[in-house]
């Protein structure tokens, strides 16, 4: 894997200074770098002095999605894994009351545009759903990967009127406490975008008489 890394820098060194990169290869070479998974022993490593329950989950997500695209001391980071467009597992356990007491730790996100009259609702609902606008993107935040399925496709619920924030608590707590609705923990129940939906908002005009004022 080392060796690998090393024949890629060597030849976008060699490319670079003989001024045959363009932008576009430098791309590929971009997505080529983000696609090499850390090696098992580097990761065994680092988790071996995780928490019990980030270790756990790390070696739950290892069994199902791979090795990670990226590893440090406290976090593993897997990129465009199964449905997710990126899957951030830290060594924490941020404490959880809703719909029990539960740590959360893993960080799964997709490609969603939320409007903006949606956002207080959306945290109203649940304090670990994080809408992200200028990115475009939604996360859920938990123990589990369920978890996170049914936080996501509640939330879409709200964001499309089918749910109150009331009855999506209800429906969250009932789907975990009492083992219920186990089709909204199995996957996506709404088409998830593969493309960016990042809102960078307008850049602010000022004219010369504005400007003085604000000096």
């Amino acid at each position: 894997m080392k060796f690998l890394g090393f024949t890629l820098v060597f030849a976008l060194a060699v490319l670079t200074f003989g001024g045959l990169v363009s932008s576009q290869d430098m791309n590929k070479m971009d997505k080529m770098d983000k696609m090499m998974m850390v090696d098992k022993a580097t990761v065994e490593q680092i988790i071996t002095g995780w928490k019990p329950t980030p270790q756990e989950v790390a070696r739950t997500v290892i069994a199902k999605y791979g090795m990670p695209q990226e590893a440090t001391a406290e976090r593993l980071v897997w990129h465009n894994n199964g449905p997710w467009k990126r899957t951030e597992l830290v060594n924490e356990e941020i404490p959880h009351s809703f719909p029990k007491q539960h740590p959360d730790m893993l960080k799964q996100t997709i490609s969603y545009q939320v409007p903006t009259d949606k956002f207080d609702d959306l945290a109203e609902y649940d304090g670990s759903v994080i809408v992200e606008r200028t990115k475009g993107e939604i996360s859920a935040r938990c123990d589990k990967e369920e978890a996170n399925f049914l936080a996501l496709n509640l939330a879409d619920d709200i964001v499309k009127g089918k749910k109150s924030v009331k009855d999506a608590r209800k429906f969250y707590a009932e789907s975990v406490l009492e083992m219920k609705n186990p089709e909204y923990m199995k996957g996506f129940l709404f088409q998830v975008s593969n493309t960016e939906l990042g809102d960078a908002d307008k850049a602010v005009m000022m004219n010369n008489k504005e400007m003085k004022k604000n000096k």
